[in-house]
């Protein structure tokens, strides 16, 4: 085993607990500021949790311009959308009350109102200027954007999502994790988002840049997600639920920021962007089908990351106990009411050649714990397809 030296980033300050948001002015206030630009999208601007803070902000004296129509996986259209009505005011801190399409298009303009030029500029960027400071309250328990590296944007003229990756500099300054941000959330946006939530943490897990920092994290997520998913799908007003998978994303998240993703991610980046398919939909459909494919590669790992998710391994030999951790997945997948296949979100199998071809490209054979040609892609796509 060759020696290699560990890096982790947390860059975030966190704040946790029901009704968290009520310190939100105070933060806003310790960035030297008393105005935001707020993102949100136009159904959480509806929800009475929206309209707290809205009251909250008045009450501190901190003014707002909000930009209320960011689409599920944002497109770089809507970025200019918002970065042109951010220059206009110039606030010198962003707030994005949402998910993690909501937190992405904020990322976005806080890169390009301190570095200029189009989002596409950074895609492939290895650094750039430090973004505009961005204070995130998330109302769901998925993507963990409030502290992760990642900012997906969707190119919709090439039909591919744009990753620009930097885990010091993407994360926002400050996370305010309050459950009671997620009572207003359907059932299946919930699942959705807590699956891709469990990607984050095993794909994280058993990455090839894993190290015994982000195994503690990820660990501990797959545990927080797995016990609390299905009874937080069940009652969004479950606020101890509700915390955990808050929670659980927010480490996962910190974990991919530091190790990469996998074959999960390759693949739902793909089927997101050919069939309009949001992100953890597309995570969760492919999920079992990838996740079977790499535990060949690491079977003490995923034999682990099954006794986290409560999967009784004693007696087991360590490829008898992975391979109940994929069965155990699937089963979680099916009490949470994800779809079974590709095609069931509205895939088309003619796709496939070209998809693979993609994976292959976006290279993430240097994170995912198999190494995956553009044949076994194809064929993942075709099993998955269903």
């Amino acid at each position: 085993m060759k020696e290699k030296q560990m890096i982790i980033s947390i860059p975030t300050q966190i704040n946790f607990g029901v009704n968290a948001h009520s310190g939100l002015g105070e933060e806003v206030k310790k960035l030297g500021a008393n105005q935001v630009f707020l993102v949100t999208d136009e159904g959480v601007s509806k929800t009475d949790f929206f309209k707290g803070v809205l009251d909250h902000l008045k009450s501190h004296g901190i003014g707002f311009e909000i930009f209320p129509s960011v689409e599920s996986d944002p497109s770089a259209e809507t970025v200019e959308k918002a970065f042109l009505q951010y220059q206009q005011k110039k606030a010198p801190v962003l707030l994005a009350v949402g998910g993690g399409s909501s937190m992405d298009a904020a990322k976005a303009v806080g890169i390009l109102a301190t570095n200029g030029g189009r989002i596409h500029d950074y895609e492939k960027a290895v650094t750039y200027k430090m973004p505009l400071p961005l204070v995130a309250i998330p109302t769901t328990a998925g993507t963990g954007s409030e502290v992760s590296g990642s900012c997906v944007i969707t190119d919709t003229q090439r039909g591919v999502k744009m990753s620009i990756r930097n885990a010091r500099l993407n994360p926002a300054r400050v996370a305010i994790l309050d459950p009671l941000a997620l009572t207003s959330l359907p059932a299946h946006v919930a699942a959705h988002a807590g699956m891709d939530a469990f990607v984050h943490a095993l794909e994280s897990y058993v990455s090839l840049q894993a190290s015994p920092l982000t195994d503690g994290l990820n660990l501990h997520a797959i545990e927080l997600i797995a016990k609390n998913i299905r009874p937080f799908v069940a009652h969004r007003g479950n606020l101890e639920a509700g915390g955990n998978m808050l929670v659980g994303a927010s480490l996962a998240a910190i974990g991919f920021s530091n190790t990469g993703a996998g074959n999960v991610h390759c693949m739902a980046r793909f089927v997101g962007a050919f069939f309009h398919v949001p992100h953890g939909l597309s995570n969760a459909v492919c999920l079992p089908y990838a996740a079977e494919f790499n535990m060949m590669a690491c079977p003490g790992k995923f034999a682990r990351a099954g006794q986290a998710m409560g999967v009784e391994i004693s007696g087991k030999t360590e490829l008898e106990a992975a391979r109940a951790t994929i069965s155990a997945i699937k089963t979680l997948c099916e009490d949470v009411g994800i779809p079974k296949s590709i095609k069931e979100i509205g895939g088309k199998e003619e796709a496939i050649p070209k998809m693979a071809k993609l994976a292959l490209e976006a290279n993430y054979n240097r994170w995912n714990p198999r190494f995956t040609t553009e044949e076994d892609f194809r064929r993942l796509f075709q099993k998955a397809m269903g």
